[in-house]
């Protein structure tokens, strides 16, 4: 998982707001992904979500990746970097924390700490981890709202950040991904993902795989589940060429085949 840094004021507000106009752009409609989603749908996607990062289960909600120098923490096993790691990939839990707390959510004391209180894989347990990870089992609505935040802020910023040619392009083929609930998922789920894609550190060789790369290598085809069947095909474009230009000592490909299984949920019926 990539995540990405926001603003929490300008998550909440772009959740909030209707249509989308830029320059270079017609006014948008709203898109489906961003609005109008039911609790049952918003429950669903937040089970798919803890299924593709955790496996499901209570134990992955507190994990540390073996090569890593962070734990990723929560459904979308959200970043948590300790004092003085400064990685590539942009941080995420502790915008998370401050979401749930104004959500009402009470988050344990450890969880308010600025940066990860664990600062090797080795040190990653004890009394602190379990009770976070309780937390985090009784909380995954405020996760899974979390998460659709996130997903809602990032078209805006994908159309702020591509070349004004293009932005019509990515608009129209967010919008037929988002016509249905299967793509609607994968939109919410690719941002928690892999990110927006308009981050320069989260390149190889200048080559992205975020939203913003995935919308923009979509062929053109009919909104609906053709859309949809795209956006899991071009996503899996994207993360193979990501790990073709990775630099080898990362050992990427270890990691192709859980990605690309991913990807596929996106063409499947919610």
């Amino acid at each position: 998982m990539q995540p990405f840094r926001l603003i929490l004021p300008l998550v909440l507000a772009v959740a909030a707001c209707g249509p989308v106009s830029l320059p270079g752009t017609a006014t948008a409609a709203p898109a489906v992904a961003a609005t109008n989603l039911t609790a049952a749908q918003k429950a669903a996607i937040g089970r798919k979500i803890w299924q593709n990062e955790c496996g499901g289960t209570v134990a992955g909600l507190t994990t540390w990746n073996a090569g890593e120098e962070f734990p990723s923490l929560g459904i979308g096993h959200f970043i948590w970097y300790p004092a003085g790691f400064n990685g590539r990939f942009e941080e995420s839990w502790p915008q998370f924390v401050a979401f749930a707390r104004q959500q009402g959510a009470t988050p344990p004391a450890v969880a308010l700490q600025r940066h990860s209180p664990w600062k090797t894989k080795a040190e990653f347990r004890g009394p602190q981890l379990d009770q976070l990870r309780q937390w985090l089992a009784n909380n995954v609505p405020v996760q899974t709202d979390f998460i659709i935040a996130r997903s809602r802020g990032a078209l805006p910023k994908i159309l702020a950040a591509a070349p004004a040619s293009d932005r019509a392009r990515l608009q129209a083929n967010y919008n037929k991904v988002a016509s249905t609930a299967n793509g609607t998922y994968a939109l919410i789920d690719y941002v928690n993902f892999k990110g927006d894609g308009t981050q320069p550190s989260e390149r190889y060789n200048d080559k992205g795989w975020g939203l913003l790369q995935v919308l923009g290598s979509m062929k053109d085809v009919p909104a609906g589940q053709p859309a949809a069947a795209e956006f899991s095909a071009s996503a899996k474009r994207m993360l193979s060429r990501r790990i073709d230009n990775a630099p080898p000592a990362r050992g990427e490909g270890r990691w192709k085949e859980g990605w690309l299984n991913r990807c596929s949920t996106y063409a499947r019926p919610l």
